[in-house]
């Protein structure tokens, strides 16, 4: 049924002759009521999901911020990492040029090393500047590569680190070796008896020379051919005074004819260290240093132990 009634207002101006009314059927006014509900509850939904996005905005923004943050400072322990991989390999190189300089490329390799392997090691990074870049990155993805990164990298450094340790005893034992082995003429002077067959000056006969003699004036320095230790200093019928050096590694020098011996037996001596001077003791036909070189005590030619 229909609602025939109305609202009337009165609208009253300073005329009252003029006076208006304005007559609102009931049934408009309630659907103006209803309307303006459904306007109220529409703007209150739109005020509260703005709200939530709002929050939810503020909430995502911290979290991408966040993880923003932890990415640049992953990619930093990234580069870290390249740069260390570099450097490993510089030295991996390095460790091959001073094995080919030392003679070491057949050496026995580290315990725990293949025959094959070659030592030094040096490689990319799991870790790519790519996955930096990739839609969603997860951090713990990329934590735990760089993992796999860090210990490899001990282990190659580990492994470096024996391969230097093992060059630097061989070396040490050629640097030894090297200084204890005969390399310089002891006297300077002329050669006047070479090693092996001669004639001998006092019987006119062949005979097996088992040293250099070296001519020049009495008093002329004679130095030690290498680093060693006098062991014996004396006088002898044939060699006069004489002088006796061991080097090590089975190899002796002896110094005959001498006018002086500077040195006694004990005594250390370096390479080019003055041990006595050039004369003409024992059995001698004028000033001249006797000089021969024995290894496991088997005379060998002097000539192959003078490099300058």
């Amino acid at each position: 049924m229909l609602d025939n009634r109305f609202l009337t207002l009165f609208v009253l101006t300073n005329d009252a002759s003029r006076t208006r009314q304005l007559r609102l059927p009931f049934r408009h006014l309630k659907i103006a009521g209803i309307l303006s509900g459904i306007f109220a509850l529409l703007m209150a939904f739109v005020l509260v999901d703005y709200a939530r996005i709002k929050a939810d905005h503020m909430k995502y923004g911290s979290l991408w911020s966040d993880g923003s943050e932890s990415t640049a400072t992953l990619k930093g322990f990234a580069t870290r990492i390249k740069e260390l991989e570099t450097q490993l390999a510089k030295l991996n190189l390095f460790d091959q040029k001073i094995r080919i300089i030392s003679n070491m490329e057949k050496e026995p390799r580290p315990a725990g090393l293949a025959d094959h392997q070659i030592l030094g090691m040096g490689g990319d990074s799991v870790v790519d500047e790519e996955m930096f870049l990739r839609p969603g990155a997860k951090v713990g993805e990329l934590v735990s590569k760089m993992n796999t990164d860090l210990m490899n990298l001990e282990h190659m450094s580990l492994t470096q680190e024996e391969s230097f340790n093992e060059l630097k005893d061989y070396i040490s034992r050629r640097s030894v070796m090297l200084a204890s082995t005969p390399s310089i003429l002891p006297a300077k002077g002329w050669v006047t008896s070479n090693f092996g067959s001669r004639i001998s000056p006092f019987t006119g006969i062949p005979q097996h020379h088992t040293g250099l003699d070296i001519a020049n004036r009495t008093g002329t320095p004679v130095v030690a051919s290498a680093d060693g230790m006098v062991v014996d200093s004396g006088k002898d019928a044939n060699l006069g005074k004489f002088v006796v050096i061991s080097h090590g590694y089975g190899i002796k020098t002896t110094y005959g004819h001498l006018s002086e011996a500077m040195v006694r037996a004990g005594q250390k001596v370096k390479r080019g260290a003055l041990i006595g001077q050039m004369g003409s003791t024992g059995r001698s036909t004028g000033p001249h240093l006797h000089y021969a070189v024995s290894v496991n005590g088997l005379n060998v030619n002097p000539e192959k132990y003078i490099v300058d």
